[in-house]
């Protein structure tokens, strides 16, 4: 189901069929477990795509859902890209540590662990560039207790949990997917401004952003989970997006600042398949017919297919909620999407 937008494809520089070839691909059985797929361009909605299927809220089943603009939906791991943002937010304000601070001294009721002086050289950079080189496998399916997050969710103390693991690599020389540095960073961001991390999130970024209805699930512990647990809708995903392709400005609203998108755009670590890694987000280049060289991009990726792509170059936003979890393909869809879809049809700047 396709809803009324703000530009045609034509007006906005696609091809005028754009949406048709969504549907095609969808139809053929190509593009599968979407939820919803929206694409802007210079802040102007071009494409709205809604569809039907089962769904989850963080591991609960919800059963077959029909998908519009008025659903939450989660982000699963896009979470972790917005606590980068949060964090970025909170360092202008003084009330989170520099990025070169020992990360251990966010944390001082672990004497022991900072101690420890491989450990004493974690810093707040390489938890958030995931460079902390501590074991951590995410690799596992969500539904297998062994899974590194799942297991911190269990453990009486999620925080000790993550910064007790071993050490497997010189900090800030390996990149190691980890929900288990985003806890931390959660945690700062809550010790530093006395609040929740959603409601630091409500009053620092969502709410600005004109956000008004959210979740973001908690473990057992009632503490919200920074690495997975926030649920947007579809077009609230896009106003993070738009904000990131502004430069950290939203309508006339500067929230975060364009030093903190600058440094999570720029690579800092590659993760070892062919793309690199800021602050909290993934990094990239991808070709698209209508430019002479590739275009660079910034992105948040999450379980089961969510993806929200930024192509600041050339104006662009695609936003995805998708159905796959845990499927061990489910990257395949949405980067279809991307590049089949979106920048194969890109005709104009």
């Amino acid at each position: 189901m396709s809803a009324a937008t703000e530009d045609s494809p034509a007006e906005a520089g696609f091809a005028p069929d754009l949406a048709e070839k969504l549907d095609h691909g969808i139809r053929s059985g190509l593009l599968r477990s979407l939820h919803a797929v929206l694409v802007s361009r210079h802040g102007r909605l071009v494409l709205e795509h809604y569809g039907e299927g089962e769904d989850e809220a963080w591991g609960r089943p919800l059963g077959r859902m029909a998908f519009g603009p008025d659903a939450l939906h989660d982000l699963r791991s896009v979470t972790k890209s917005v606590v980068g943002l949060l964090y970025g937010i909170a360092l202008d304000r003084g009330l989170v540590p520099a990025l070169d601070t020992p990360l251990l001294v966010g944390f001082p009721e672990y004497r022991d662990l900072a101690a420890d002086p491989a450990r004493a050289r974690l810093t707040v950079r390489t938890a958030l560039t995931m460079t902390m080189g501590l074991e951590w496998d995410e690799e596992r399916p969500y539904t297998d207790p062994a899974n590194s997050e799942i297991a911190m969710e269990q453990a009486p103390d999620r925080y000790r949990f993550a910064l007790e693991q071993p050490i497997i690599a010189e900090p800030g020389s390996r990149w190691i997917y980890s929900g288990g540095a985003v806890a931390l960073l959660g945690a700062l961001i809550e010790r530093g401004s006395g609040r929740t991390l959603p409601q630091f999130a409500d009053e620092a970024l969502l709410a600005p952003l004109g956000i008004r209805r959210f979740e973001w699930a908690a473990g057992a512990d009632e503490v919200a989970s920074a690495a997975s647990g926030l649920r947007l809708t579809a077009p609230d995903m896009m106003r993070i997006g738009a904000l990131v392709l502004g430069g950290g400005v939203y309508g006339d609203r500067r929230i975060v600042s364009q030093s903190w998108i600058e440094q999570s755009a720029t690579p800092a670590v590659a993760t070892g398949d062919g793309l690199d890694y800021g602050l909290l987000w993934f990094l990239g280049r991808a070709p698209a017919p209508a430019f002479p060289q590739p275009l660079s991009w910034i992105g948040g990726f999450g379980n089961g297919g969510q993806r929200l792509w930024v192509c600041r170059e050339a104006g662009l936003c695609l936003g995805i909620f998708a159905g796959a979890y845990n499927a061990p393909d489910a990257w395949v869809t949405p980067m279809r999407v991307w590049r089949e879809i979106v920048l194969a049809n890109t005709v104009r700047a």
